[in-house]
């Protein structure tokens, strides 16, 4: 057999659950490409699993966030990047694709690049270069041939900034576009019993037990205040599982007792229903303005990265925000994350208001903003087997 005959090798490293849904995404779409003229390694989470994949370690080894999240696990952090970079030399793939999570992607990207630097590197999902330490760019030319981004705007950030090679290939979220128009929310507002006449506030403290032990007391807090204030939403809290026991916990002390929602039919279900929604910031506020629901965000982190907000380059951290170039949620970070801030923001949009409605055709430019051509996973796949290719 020579070596055209050969399976492609792909070795993919993801962080963190995200990461393992788009590995997933992009294995399944070579897949379809190349069906048993592909084979994987690397690292991964269950998704990536069920196409195909023997995760070098448990993703749970390394998926953490924060400073003071990653200090205790660093040792262990440290032994997995060098077991995934010996796995790499020892496999010589085709092509090396490291999926988000940068402090431990790019840590083995930079050894496989220093100990074969004929091998391709692509990493999917750009770091937030824009945000800050835009010097990060630049220096990832040293090992990354091509950046797979999943906002608009990035490829011009990294063209600015002199980093990689960078394209657009869609966000995962515009796949799920066509589904979310033709889910029907009825099912569950019949199932929780919602009044027609009355608004729906959607609570989402985030998926991670740090943003909901910072933001369910606030959050609590801002509810209080807008029952005071006679209005008097049905509230809806959609909880992933993991944290589910701890939005329990914090709901004691609540003023009341919100319907609590699980998996991701059921959370769309509950965008679309939504009157306006209080959110953690992330990946939530691109899902969120895709299903046109008005909403405020907040945000915070610990003692250490908040002071490291100075750093910061852009005028958002919400991502709807930047797609958009223009702030169309209020978010409230760090100390003004109050509940008296929180709920005055949040007032205006559970009733008609100038407020509301400049929110609602702003949000109406998303879809348009992040269209591309076809699948996300399908532009990934086409720029993954172009370097896998070059690479033999």
């Amino acid at each position: 057999m020579n070596s055209s005959d050969k399976p492609l090798h792909i070795f993919l490293v993801a962080g963190e659950q995200s990461g393992d849904a788009l590995g997933a995404s992009l294995m399944a779409a070579l897949q379809a490409r190349l069906g048993e003229r592909v084979v994987f390694s690397g690292v991964g989470g269950a998704l990536m699993e069920t196409c195909g994949l023997e995760s070098l370690f448990p993703l749970s080894d390394v998926a953490v966030m924060g400073p003071l999240s990653i200090l205790p696990r660093l040792p262990r952090i440290v032994r997995r990047v060098h077991r995934t970079v010996d796995a790499a030399v020892a496999a010589q793939p085709d092509v090396v694709v490291i999926i988000d999570s940068p402090e431990f992607t790019h840590a083995i990207a930079k050894r496989v690049r220093r100990r074969c630097p004929g091998i391709p590197i692509i990493d999917y999902v750009s770091p937030s270069v824009w945000a800050w330490r835009p010097g990060r760019a630049k220096r990832m030319r040293g090992h990354i041939d091509h950046v797979l981004a999943l906002l608009p705007f990035e490829p011009e950030a990294h063209q600015r900034l002199g980093g990689p090679a960078c394209t657009y290939v869609g966000h995962p979220l515009i796949e799920r576009c066509e589904w979310l128009d033709q889910l029907d929310p009825l099912p569950l507002a019949e199932r929780l019993g919602l009044q027609t006449d009355r608004p729906v506030l959607l609570v989402l403290p985030g998926s991670r037990s740090s943003e909901v032990g910072r933001l369910m007391q606030p959050f609590g807090e801002a509810v209080r205040r807008i029952l005071d204030s006679g209005v008097a939403p049905q509230i809806i809290i959609p909880a992933v599982p993991h944290v589910r026991g701890l939005i329990e916990k914090a709901l004691a002390d609540w003023p009341v007792r919100p319907h609590l929602i699980e998996g991701e039919e059921d959370k769309f279900r509950s965008f679309k229903l939504a009157t306006a929604a209080l959110a953690a910031s992330g990946t939530v506020t691109l899902e969120l303005a895709l299903c046109g629901t008005p909403a405020v965000v907040a945000y915070k982190v610990d003692a250490i990265a908040g002071s490291l907000r100075f750093l910061v380059k852009v005028p958002s951290i919400v991502l709807a925000n930047l797609v958009l170039g223009e702030n169309v949620y209020p978010e409230f970070i760090q100390e003004n994350c109050s509940p008296e801030n929180l709920a005055n923001a949040v007032l205006p949009l559970l009733t008609e208001t100038s407020e509301r409605r400049r929110q609602l055709e702003l949000l109406a430019k998303i879809p348009e903003r992040m269209a591309v051509p076809g699948k996300p996973s399908d532009a990934a796949a086409e720029i993954v087997l172009k370097y896998a290719r070059q690479g033999r």
